[in-house]
């Protein structure tokens, strides 16, 4: 597989080899080794997540407290959905700003996002099926959003998404100015801090 960083520092694109014959397609979608020699530590797995979507639903923005916040590892197992990691994290150089990918069942392609980035995708099919691999289980009490229309990150929805579909919990999310205001949002230092952290378990 190939891998590699994008635009936001700490996510990455994974790109699978494919094996086709006349009885369809073999890959492998995760290798923690490979990630590993990428990211600096591994990906200690500890819940699996599977969405299914109608096309045009948005789901995000999404991030949580740091430490322990949740590294995902993220791929559209049928459909195609556009993956958008924002980052979030006070003093980052790339503060504010996004990379997307486009994940879907062709080259099915995978991305990582590192603790404290902002994640959010929406569906450009019918049924799109998304799942995820996440190094913690979901905690209510740490979990936060920001609006996936905040006009300040500007995340360009394609046309092939049509008409979006919002949760309440999505559209009454703050703004990324009000959540900084909040105090909800990581800072760049303290998430290189506990990349760091995990990196010295290895």
């Amino acid at each position: 597989m190939q891998i590699r960083e994008l635009s936001i520092p700490d996510s990455f694109e994974i790109t699978p080899k494919q094996f086709g014959d006349d009885r369809g397609v073999f890959l492998e979608w995760y290798r923690f080794d490979k990630l590993e020699e990428k990211v600096g530590h591994k990906l200690d797995l500890a819940q699996a997540n599977t969405s299914v979507s109608k096309r045009g639903s948005v789901r995000g923005i999404h991030f949580a407290d740091v430490p322990p916040s949740q590294a995902k590892y993220v791929t559209a197992v049928h459909g195609a959905v556009l993956d958008y990691i924002i980052d979030i994290r006070v003093g980052s150089p790339t503060f504010g700003q996004w990379d997307s990918v486009l994940l879907d069942d062709t080259d099915r392609r995978a991305v990582y996002i590192a603790e404290g980035l902002g994640h959010c995708f929406v569906a450009l099919t019918e049924n799109a099926t998304v799942s995820y691999l996440v190094n913690s289980t979901f905690s209510p009490g740490r979990e936060h959003g920001i609006s996936p229309l905040d006009e300040e990150i500007a995340l360009v929805f394609p046309p092939e998404a049509g008409e979006l579909l919002l949760s309440p919990k999505d559209t009454d999310a703050l703004t990324l100015a009000a959540a900084a205001a909040a105090g909800l949002l990581p800072t760049w230092n303290a998430a290189r801090a506990y990349y760091a952290s995990l990196n010295d378990r290895n």
